[in-house]
């Protein structure tokens, strides 16, 4: 079935899988040995302590019974990055160094002053970017000689492809943050390629020459790079669109919270952005998607990679099973990071009292899932029932429909 196709069919049967639940639904209980449940010798902790942090992983201190094995640790939070301070801004960083298990990406979480400028710059890894909050203009040129220039705001998206040389500055009153992913777990902002760090490590002769100008007119060149700093506002964007010059004729920017939901339900809704909707994007592919109170997203896994996830408002909890049996279970919190292993099995709940929003994001130029649920209802009874033994009549009560978001 085609992306488009996909989701027609996704948003067409959405309220059919909100009326669909039936008696099967049951009642969360709190984990064995939770912080909420009485204490016993087997599990206290009588030596030293941090009460703060076990109150924000309470699956880590007492694991559902159900976790068994040995996952490697798939969570790492931005507050716990290191974060560095610029004249302009901040950034902080998630890599394999954070996080050894992503190793397919890396994330960069970035604020820049109204008016700071994160320096012209370009890298070898594409980069794929979320407006978490503020707005930013942003520009680019392509091999051609092309040009792209835009304003973006919060849910806006946009993507570099590797190589091309592009710009990013905080406008507005209070400039930006915003979350950048590239496709490589070992990518490193400090790693990438600066128009100042270039322009000081050539002859000014060669300058000369190069540009048509005097060696003159390079002598008040900055001394270290700029990386992150203050700048002049940005004209309006009609007196900085460059005279003579082609536009690119393929988009570098998304509107994604203009984007009709792909799935919308009494449990929450799902927007899928991938190269069939946002083609510029070749090799990342994400969807936004919120869970109300109580809500999860069902147990499914993903055929075409590992799952790199943003948590940006509430706090859920992911259980992960692998192969042989592994399985794990995470929380998260606002600002977080998680990550699935390629066709790893997951679900992901939400445990607060605030919509659960988070981004799936996969290194693909498309969106993908398998629903267990689906997989089980579309497979002979005959078959699936000598797997489960599940009761009478169960089997037929499940839809066919998939369902990404449920609420019972």
């Amino acid at each position: 079935m085609s992306p488009c196709s996909r989701r027609t069919a996704l948003a067409a049967t959405a309220g059919t899988l909100a009326a669909s639940a039936t008696g099967l639904a049951q009642t969360a209980a709190p984990a064995p040995d939770s912080p909420a449940a009485p204490a016993n010798t087997r599990t206290t902790i009588p030596g030293a302590r941090n009460p703060e942090r076990e109150a924000q992983n309470p699956d880590m201190l007492n694991p559902p019974s159900t976790d068994h094995g040995t996952l490697p640790n798939l969570r790492f939070s931005y507050a716990d990055a290191h974060r560095r301070i610029e004249a302009g801004g901040w950034t902080r960083e998630i890599t394999t160094r954070e996080l050894p298990i992503s190793q397919s990406m890396a994330g960069v979480n970035m604020r820049l002053m109204a008016g700071g400028v994160r320096e012209m710059h370009w890298h070898k890894e594409a980069e794929w970017a979320c407006m978490l909050k503020g707005n930013a203009r942003i520009t680019a040129v392509g091999s051609d000689g092309s040009f792209f220039i835009d304003d973006v705001a919060e849910g806006d998206l946009w993507y570099f492809p590797s190589g091309i040389p592009h710009s990013i500055q905080g406008t507005g009153d209070d400039g930006c943050e915003f979350l950048l992913v590239f496709d490589n777990g070992g990518f490193s902002e400090d790693s990438t390629f600066m128009l100042t760090d270039w322009v000081k490590h050539v002859p000014k002769s060669v300058l000369a020459k190069n540009f048509g100008l005097p060696e003159s007119a390079f002598d008040q060149l900055p001394k270290e790079h700029l990386y992150i700093f203050p700048a002049p506002p940005p004209l309006p964007m009609q007196q900085e669109l460059p005279q003579g010059v082609a536009r690119m004729a393929t988009g570098l920017s998304h509107r994604m919270l203009a984007q009709a939901p792909d799935v919308r339900g009494s449990g929450g809704s799902v927007r899928i952005t991938d190269s069939s909707n946002f083609p510029a994007s070749k090799t990342i592919a994400a969807a936004l998607v919120e869970l109300e109170p109580g809500a999860i997203r069902e147990l499914h896994w993903h055929p075409n990679g590992d799952e790199w996830q943003y948590y940006i408002t509430g706090q859920g909890r992911m259980g992960v099973v692998g192969p042989e049996e592994h399985a794990r279970t995470f929380d998260f919190r606002a600002g977080d990071v998680g990550y699935v292993p390629f066709a790893m099995g997951h679900y992901i709940e939400n445990t607060g009292t605030d919509t659960l929003r988070f981004l799936e994001i996969f290194k693909s130029d498309r969106y993908a899932d398998i629903s267990l649920a689906q997989w089980i209802a579309t497979t002979p009874p005959t078959l699936v029932q000598a797997h489960l033994n599940l009761p009478e009549g169960a089997l037929q009560r499940l839809p066919k429909p998939k369902s990404p978001v449920i609420k019972r």
